[in-house]
C-alpha cells in the first residue's frame, strides 16, 4: 500500500455506484489524475465540501496494489482539506479535465491556474496551443475567436458558428 499527499485542484466529480464519486484532479506533484472516494455523495459525508470542483485542497490518496482490471487499480482518497477555491466556471474546468493528458507534471500550468485570474489565452499557450500564433482551420484567418476541443483547433467568430457550442472554448472577449 502507498500513501501519498499532494495539493490538487479539483476539476471533475462523476457519480461511481450508489453514494461514491470518482474525482479528477491536476495535483502539483504528479499531473493530472483521477482518484475514488468511497460514500462521497451521502449527506455525512466528510470528504463532501472539500472535493467541490474548483476547490484547491490538500488530498491524502492511498494506492493498494493489485487491482482486478474494474476501476480497483486507482487511488482511493483517505483525506481532504480545502484552502482555496479557483475563479474558474465547472465548465472551465471540465474542458480543462478534457485537454490535459494523464500524469504529466507542468508547473507553469499549476503556478497560472492558482493565479487570481483564469485565462484560456495563458492556459492554452502552457498547453502548446499558442492563440497568437494560429490560424482559423476554416477560412485561414489569422484572427481567432475560439478553440475547438475535439479536434484541437482554432477558429473565427463566423467559421465557430458552424461547430457545436458545447464543445468551444470562447477566447478573450470574442462572441460566437
Amino acid at each position: 500500500m502507498q500513501e501519498y499527499v499532494t495539493d490538487a485542484i479539483v476539476l471533475e466529480k462523476e457519480p461511481l455506484r450508489d453514494f461514491d464519486a470518482r474525482y479528477f484532479f491536476f495535483t502539483k506533484r504528479f499531473g493530472k489524475m483521477a482518484g475514488k472516494a468511497t460514500s462521497a455523495r451521502k449527506i455525512t459525508s466528510k470528504l463532501a465540501g472539500h472535493l467541490e470542483p474548483g476547490s484547491v485542497a490538500k488530498v491524502r490518496f492511498v494506492h493498494r496494489s493489485g487491482g482486478n482490471g474494474n476501476g480497483n487499480g486507482a487511488p482511493q482518497i483517505a483525506d481532504a482539506l480545502k484552502y482555496d477555491k479557483l475563479a474558474a466556471s465547472s465548465v472551465s474546468l471540465h474542458f480543462l479535465n478534457t485537454l490535459l493528458p494523464g500524469g504529466e507534471v507542468d508547473a507553469a500550468l499549476w503556478n497560472e491556474l492558482m493565479g487570481k485570474e483564469f485565462s484560456w489565452l495563458r492556459i492554452l499557450r502552457i498547453l502548446g496551443w499558442d492563440p497568437e500564433e494560429a490560424g482559423c482551420e476554416g477560412c485561414g484567418k489569422n484572427e481567432v475567436a475560439a478553440f475547438y476541443i475535439p479536434k484541437q483547433e482554432f477558429f473565427c467568430a463566423s467559421c465557430a458558428l458552424k461547430l457545436d457550442r458545447n464543445e468551444l472554448l470562447l477566447l478573450g472577449n470574442a462572441e460566437v
